[in-house]
């Protein structure tokens, strides 16, 4: 008798229809599973064969075949356990066909056939609502997960027989009601810092602004103590809320990745990555013998900030340079590949110098000369040549530490941001930031005063700016313009985002 089950493999952070099918005949007794299956799918038929013993159920003495279709994707990882269980008993004839169709599968065994979470479950969720399936079973750990799709009825039985039970309609069990993720956005608000907190740095606040506007990658140099990180930290704080179609895609990323906490099972905010710099290739870009999303993903629609970025392995800072561009990590393998979203804004600290005090007019640097080029020239010119802002962040005066913190609230400054904004998406089109606009549409948007065409074109003799410096600079004024409201990028525009490009010129902002 042959069963056909439904559930989903993972590609990328996309779910794909698979198709689970069952066939009994005669022969030696014997189970294999087809369909190019790897080490954790393979070693279901163990898992699953004691999940069904324990719940009361024996697989007859014949030939078992379990196609795991399509044949030319790589089945991984253990959330095949449950639609193949499900698919045995179809075939053994304790399950109707009917009882089947239109519900999703997707979930792990335990050897006393408990159901146990997988990673994964709200791209198989979403994929379930967009292909028509009214209902899905899962775990009860991935219960809120699933609950995120709208006009989806997700189940959750504790046990392999409670589902039975359940599908047989002999105990019916209740679809889980829709996640409230209102709380968790609420919550998880009240964790970023406000700018209100950070005493001084205006100058870095202003960049900050900037920054956030119009999602300008940007670098920050200055001693130990001055307040990078947690100017960084605060970045969050000013960028505009996420939608719920951005959220749900962020949270897809961190479910494949296995990121999500049970308790709170979604991204309520823009993420803030901040990896160590021990941080190899993959973790940072992703790969693996499965590919899996690596830091520039899981900081998608969000922050990816780089502590002590000198720091960093240099091949490793490099492989940062085609996500930067395309905003895509493309995952290469023998046998496979895959591309993972990494749309996000590079924020970076470091300091001067290895002591960290060039510069700083009240503690001496004690590097010499060789330690001191050796240090700067960890970053390339063209991972530098991608980084718009190169802001300084000097020592805070003692006398305003001792202050009250006097400055603007998130909340005002986010509030400008918003309208800036506003005005670009009027403009370039929906969500399009001044930072990805290319070729015809910068040109056509950047709407250049002839005193600071002029300006521009003096500056860029002097410094010796880049193509793509040339490119970024615009873009950093038209945010500036933006921001002020102004239709043209006026001189004082261009001049404020030629001077955050060229910085102090401590990495090498004058040559870029």
């Amino acid at each position: 008798m042959l069963s056909r089950v439904q559930t989903v493999g993972l590609d990328g952070i996309q779910a794909v229809s698979v198709e689970v099918e069952v066939d009994f005949s005669a022969g030696l007794p014997t189970l294999g599973i087809v369909g190019l299956p790897e080490g954790a799918v393979r070693e279901a038929k163990d898992r699953v064969r004691a999940a069904l013993n324990n719940s009361g159920y024996h697989l007859p003495a014949k030939r078992i075949i379990i196609n795991l279709a399509p044949a030319h994707l790589p089945k991984g990882g253990s959330s095949y356990d449950l639609p193949m269980a499900i698919g045995l008993l179809g075939a053994m004839g304790k399950l109707p066909g009917e009882c089947l169709s239109g519900c999703l599968f997707f979930g792990e065994l335990s050897l006393d056939g408990r159901l146990r979470g997988v990673p994964g479950v709200l791209p198989a969720a979403l994929f379930a609502r967009k292909n028509g399936f009214p209902r899905m079973v899962v775990a009860a750990e991935n219960g809120s997960e699933a609950a995120l799709t709208p006009d989806l009825s997700v189940f959750t039985p504790p046990t392999l027989g409670d589902l039975v039970k359940h599908l047989l309609g002999e105990t019916v069990l209740a679809p889980l009601a829709a996640t409230d993720w209102l709380g968790w956005k609420e919550e998880a608000q009240g964790e970023i810092p406000d700018l209100a907190e950070i005493k001084g740095q205006e100058y870095a606040k202003r960049a900050l602004e900037i920054a956030a506007a119009g999602g300008h990658n940007m670098l920050m140099t200055g001693p130990p103590g001055s307040g990078k990180t947690f100017l960084a930290r605060a970045l969050a704080g000013i960028l505009p809320e996420m939608s719920l179609e951005e959220a749900l895609e962020v949270t897809a990323i961190h479910s494949v990745a296995g990121r999500l906490s049970p308790s709170r099972p979604f991204v309520a905010t823009r993420p803030f990555r901040s990896p160590h710099h021990t941080a190899s290739k993959i973790s940072l870009v992703g790969g693996g013998g499965h590919p899996h999303p690596g830091e520039v993903s899981l900081a998608h629609k969000g922050v990816l900030f780089l502590d002590e970025i000198p720091e960093f392995s240099r091949t490793v800072l490099e492989v940062l340079r085609e996500p930067l561009e395309s905003g895509e990590a493309h995952i290469s393998r023998t046998s496979y590949s895959a591309r993972f979203p990494a749309d996000f804004q590079l924020l970076a600290a470091c300091n001067p110098c290895p002591c960290g005090h060039l510069g700083n007019g009240l503690r001496p640097c004690r590097c010499a000369p060789a330690q001191v080029i050796g240090y700067q020239s960890r970053l390339s010119g063209p991972l530098l040549d991608r980084i718009d802002l190169h802001v300084d962040v000097p020592p805070v005066p003692t006398d305003v530490l001792v202050e009250l913190p006097s400055g603007e609230a998130s909340a005002q400054v986010r509030d400008r941001v918003l309208r800036a904004r506003g005005l670009q998406y009027g403009r370039n089109g929906m969500g399009i930031r001044n930072a990805a606009l290319n070729g015809k549409a910068l040109q056509s948007h950047a709407d250049v005063t002839g005193s600071a065409r002029q300006l521009l074109l003096d500056a860029g003799r002097k410094l010796g700016f880049s193509a793509r410096a040339h490119s970024r600079l615009l873009r950093v004024a038209r945010t500036i313009a933006d921001l002020a409201g102004t239709a043209d990028i006026g001189m004082e525009h261009m001049g404020e985002a030629i001077q955050l490009r060229v910085g102090s010129g401590t990495w090498g902002g004058v040559a870029q």
